[in-house]
């Protein structure tokens, strides 16, 4: 009998051949034999809740909303602001008015034109169900119409990252939309976009199916079909990575060495927001209540072995609270060696200062130490931040789970002293780092877990968000990682790029050319070979 994760080897092979990558005539051109169809193929990890990131959260929603939809503006991985759906844009000097100056020869899917009746249905009724579009939706007085192809914008109030925001709003079609329940419309798993992908099919269990749109916007989509064959197993995947049989996949952290010594395969490390591997306090807990001591604490874990080993040296070190691509607010007077460094005599005598010397049990005290369990990477670095900390006589009990157990314990009742885990940057400091710190009374998911509500921080985060002034939100950002920096209640250990997707790029040139948003393939520059 086949097992499972053979046979999931197998579909991304019959997805091959079926397609006809060895010769199939079909629809295109362009390099790897006159009528040859180029097919693409990406394995993906889970069956898909959604194709519609606007109504479902999630990395996944989000890739394949990357290449069916399109946003009115595009935010890159370097964070530039570029044209989308919007040609041009002006936002007024008080930041109360946003007028969108959209392109005109845009359709969707079915053929219906892409409009500013569309924008006005998007920003009225669709952004506030996205999490990070509901903050600007609590903003939006109205969207006028001015014509088919020209929509102002009003706003109660000015609003930091309202370009940010709106470059990771996906538009959707007013039409197969409107009069319903939104979050339940079968257009979400069948969806209608404007991007260079249009969906063709899904089976469960098998894979999903998009074809080439022939009428897009920006141009030629140099790919007829890409198929994303659902393989669960990751050495299933990798192992179809590292034969060709797929030209995509996110692999496990472990294979990069393998990745690392092979010619035709590449980490892809640009085209999406940072991620990081994170620490972070409960400063409710009765060891971690002092900051010196959770400076104490932060010092004694080794980010450049964590990186190295744990990590498999696929990121760097984090040296401040916000990554290089967010150079514009990066405090760079934050120095994480200078101000914490990995001294481990000095931290011994600083925790014995402190008030917590090493019992008989030869530990200090021993801290309840959660992460996700399906993480391998955090999971890495959980452990090795065990052996870490035991240098300076702390003892750790580590608990694994599955991410709904982390988000109860973590977030919601806060029964732990440390976590660590991996998260995003996201496409602005308002609506990705800042929630990090911010005061988190009603205990959300994903946001600050420490139980620390400091005026000053919150402070700078609320005037980062009422100002539109780039250079004036950046001086905001600073005070909130001044103050970061004495509270540190959060902190990033490393910069990590190992969950990005792995190319094969044996049949395909330009698989590394970077996008001009997130989330995107480089299906106008990519190239087939056959």
């Amino acid at each position: 009998m086949m097992s499972h994760s053979t046979r999931m080897a197998a579909l991304a092979v019959g997805a091959v051949a079926l397609l006809g990558i060895a010769g199939c005539t079909g629809g295109g051109g362009g390099g790897g034999g006159e009528g040859q169809e180029r097919v693409f193929i990406q394995a993906i990890g889970s069956e898909p809740d959604s194709f519609n990131a606007q109504v479902t959260s999630g990395l996944a929603a989000t890739m394949f909303s990357g290449q069916l939809f399109d946003t009115l503006v595009r935010v890159s991985d370097r964070y530039e602001i570029t044209p989308g759906l919007a040609e041009t844009w002006e936002l007024a000097e008080d930041g109360l008015t946003l007028t969108l100056n959209l392109r005109d020869d845009v359709s969707w899917h079915d053929g219906e034109p892409f409009t500013a009746e569309d924008v006005k249905f998007n920003l009225e009724e669709i952004v506030e169900l996205q999490t990070f579009g509901a903050p600007l939706a609590q903003r939006v007085d109205t969207v006028e119409v001015v014509d088919d192809h020209t929509a102002v914008v009003h706003l109660s109030e000015p609003y930091g990252p309202l370009l940010e925001t709106l470059g990771i709003q996906f538009m959707i079609p007013k039409h197969i939309y409107e009069g319903t329940d939104y979050v339940t419309n079968p257009a979400n798993m069948e969806p209608v976009g404007t991007g260079p992908m249009m969906f063709e099919s899904y089976s469960s269990g098998e894979q999903v199916v998009f074809v080439r749109n022939p009428d897009y916007w920006e141009g030629e989509v140099n790919a007829d079909r890409v198929v994303y064959p659902i393989m669960t197993d990751p050495n299933s995947r990798a192992l179809a990575l590292f034969a060709g049989e797929v030209d995509k996949a996110e692999i496990e952290p472990s294979q990069q060495d393998r990745v690392a010594q092979e010619d035709n395969l590449e980490l892809i490390t640009r085209g999406v927001f940072p991620q990081l591997i994170s620490a972070m306090f409960n400063a409710q807990s009765e060891y971690l209540q002092d900051p010196e001591v959770r400076a104490l604490v932060f010092a004694a874990l080794d980010r450049e072995a964590i990186t190295e080993r744990a990590l498999s040296g696929l990121g760097e070190p984090a040296t401040g609270f916000f990554p290089e691509a967010l150079d514009w607010a990066r405090d760079t007077s934050i120095d994480f060696d200078r101000d914490f460094p990995h001294d481990i005599d000095a931290i011994n005598a600083g925790l014995d200062a402190a008030g917590f010397p090493v019992q008989a049990d030869g530990f200090r005290f021993t801290l309840n130490v959660q992460y996700i369990q399906s993480l391998a990477e955090v999971g890495a670095t959980a452990e090795l931040a065990k052996s870490q900390l035991a240098e300076v006589g702390i003892n750790v009990d580590l608990h694994g789970s599955a991410s709904p157990v982390f988000t109860e314990r973590v977030y919601t009742t806060s029964d732990f002293d440390l976590a660590f885990l991996r998260s995003t940057i996201g496409a602005d400091p308002s609506i990705g780092v800042a929630r990090w710190y911010t005061c988190n009374e009603r205990r959300a998911a994903a946001s600050n877990p420490s139980g620390i509500c400091d005026p000053e921080i919150d402070a700078a985060a609320a005037a980062a968000v009422e100002t539109v002034d780039r250079e004036t939100r950046a001086e905001h950002f600073r005070a909130l990682q001044q103050r970061a920096r004495e509270l540190i209640y959060y902190a990033p250990v490393a910069w990590f790029n190992g969950a990005f997707p792995t190319v094969n790029t044996s049949r395909w040139d330009g698989l590394l050319d970077v996008p001009p948003g997130n989330s995107m393939t480089p299906w106008l520059t990519m190239s087939f070979k056959g």
